[in-house]
C-alpha cells in the first residue's frame, strides 16, 4: 500500500503546483522580534551593538510573513500519512564561518557534517557535504575564503584542509601528512599564507596558497608563543590572533610568527577567560572572543583591554549556549556560532570607542 500512497501523493502535489513558478525569497534574519531591538550596553549608556537576528536554515529564505501555500501545507499533511515526516534544512551544531565579498555566509556544522551556504545573491540555502570525491565531511570546522574565490575547510577527523570551488565541488586538499587535528583556519591574503590551528599538535602550521607547508609556529607549553590546545584563529590588521584555549588566553603574532602580545587569564571577573573558543577582529580593531564556559561574547580593544561582555546562558535573544566560532564581515556585523542553540546570532557594531 505504501508505494501506491506515495504515487498518489506525487500526483496530488504535482496537480497543486502545476502552472506555478518556483520563487526564492531574499535572505532575512529570523526571530528579530517586534519593537525596539536589544542593544549593548543598555540605556542610559550609549549603545555600541544592536541585535539584528539569527540564521537557522531554510526559514531564512522563506517569506518574512512565514506564509505557506496551500499546496505545501497539503503536501506536508500527506507526507505525514506515509510516516516520512518533513525534514527542514536547519543548523544543528554550527562551529564557525566566514562571509565572502558578495555577502554569502558560509557555516560549518559538525553535527550535520556539512557546510551551509546562505547564498544571499542567489536567494537560496546550499548544503555542501563532500570533502573529496566519494568522501563526505566528517567534522568540518574552520573555514576561510581562498585565493581565487575558492573555499577552504578544515576537517579534524580527516586530518586535512579541503578546497572547494564556488559551487561546492571538491577541488583539492593538503596537510594530510602533517596535520593531527586541524580546527581553526585563517588566511593572510597579502602574503598568500594559510594558517591552520593544529589542536592536538599544539601548534600553528603555515602553508602557502598552493598547500605546501612552510613552517610551524609554537609548541606545547605555557610560555609566550607556546600553546595548550589552540582552537580558533583569525588574521586581521597584519596580525594573527590565536585562541590558546587550555591556557585561557589569546596570543597575538606578527605575520612571521613572532609573539607580540597576549591577554586573558583564568578568573571570575569580566574579561577573564576560562574556555575561550572563537576569536575575530572588526574593522576598527576591536577583538571579539567567545567564552564557552560563561556563554558570552567578550569585547576587547586592540591592546586586549576588556570593554564589554555580551550575553548569558540561555536561548532567548542575546543569550548563548556553548558558543563556538565568531567572525566579522566588511560591514562590521558580528556573527556568533551559538552551537548548542543551533543558530548563528548576528549583531551590528554601531561604532564608537
Amino acid at each position: 500500500m505504501r508505494p501506491l500512497l506515495t504515487a498518489f501523493i506525487g500526483l496530488v502535489f504535482f496537480s497543486l503546483l502545476s502552472g506555478c513558478a518556483e520563487t526564492h525569497a531574499p535572505l532575512h534574519y529570523t526571530d528579530a522580534g517586534p519593537g525596539t531591538p536589544k542593544v549593548w550596553p543598555e540605556p542610559p549608556d550609549k549603545p555600541r551593538y544592536r541585535y539584528l537576528g539569527q540564521l537557522t536554515g531554510e526559514t531564512n529564505f522563506a517569506p518574512p510573513e512565514q506564509a505557506r501555500s496551500t499546496a505545501v501545507k497539503v503536501f506536508d499533511w500527506l507526507v505525514g500519512l506515509v510516516g516520512g515526516g518533513s525534514d527542514q534544512v536547519v543548523l544543528q551544531r554550527p562551529q564557525s564561518g566566514t562571509v565572502d565579498a558578495e555577502g554569502r555566509i558560509y557555516v560549518t556544522d559538525t553535527s550535520r557534517q556539512v557546510v551551509y551556504v546562505f547564498d544571499k545573491p542567489a536567494q537560496t540555502l546550499q548544503v555542501w557535504d563532500m570533502a573529496r570525491a566519494n568522501t563526505r565531511f566528517v567534522t568540518p570546522n574552520g573555514i576561510v575564503m581562498g585565493a581565487k574565490g575558492d573555499v577552504l575547510v578544515t576537517d579534524a577527523e580527516l586530518h586535512g584542509v579541503f578546497r572547494l570551488d564556488h559551487e561546492g565541488n571538491p577541488a583539492g586538499e593538503f596537510g594530510l601528512d602533517v596535520l593531527k587535528r586541524p580546527t581553526g583556519l585563517a588566511r593572510d591574503a597579502q602574503r598568500g599564507l594559510i594558517y591552520v590551528a593544529d589542536t592536538y599538535a599544539h601548534d600553528i602550521k603555515v602553508f602557502s596558497d598552493d598547500g605546501h607547508l612552510l613552517k610551524t609556529i609554537g609548541r606545547r607549553g605555557e610560555a609566550d608563543g607556546e600553546f595548550n590546545f589552540p582552537t580558533y584563529i583569525a588574521f586581521a590588521r597584519d596580525r594573527l590572533f590565536v585562541t590558546d584555549s587550555m591556557n585561557s588566553r589569546i596570543q597575538i603574532f606578527d605575520a612571521d610568527g613572532k609573539c607580540l602580545a597576549k591577554f586573558g587569564q583564568r578568573g571570575l571577573y569580566v574579561g577573564d577567560l576560562v574556555r575561550p573558543k572563537g576569536v575575530a577582529v572588526d574593522l576598527e580593531g576591536n577583538i571579539y572572543v567567545t567564552e564557552s564556559f560563561y556563554d558570552n561574547l567578550l569585547v576587547y580593544d586592540s591592546l586586549g583591554h576588556p570593554l564589554l561582555s555580551l550575553g548569558s546562558t540561555g536561548k532567548e535573544e542575546g543569550q548563548f549556549f556553548l558558543p563556538a566560532g565568531v567572525w566579522v564581515d566588511n560591514q562590521n556585523r558580528i556573527y556568533i556560532a551559538d552551537m548548542f542553540n543551533g543558530r548563528i546570532v548576528i549583531l551590528q557594531f554601531l561604532g564608537g570607542s
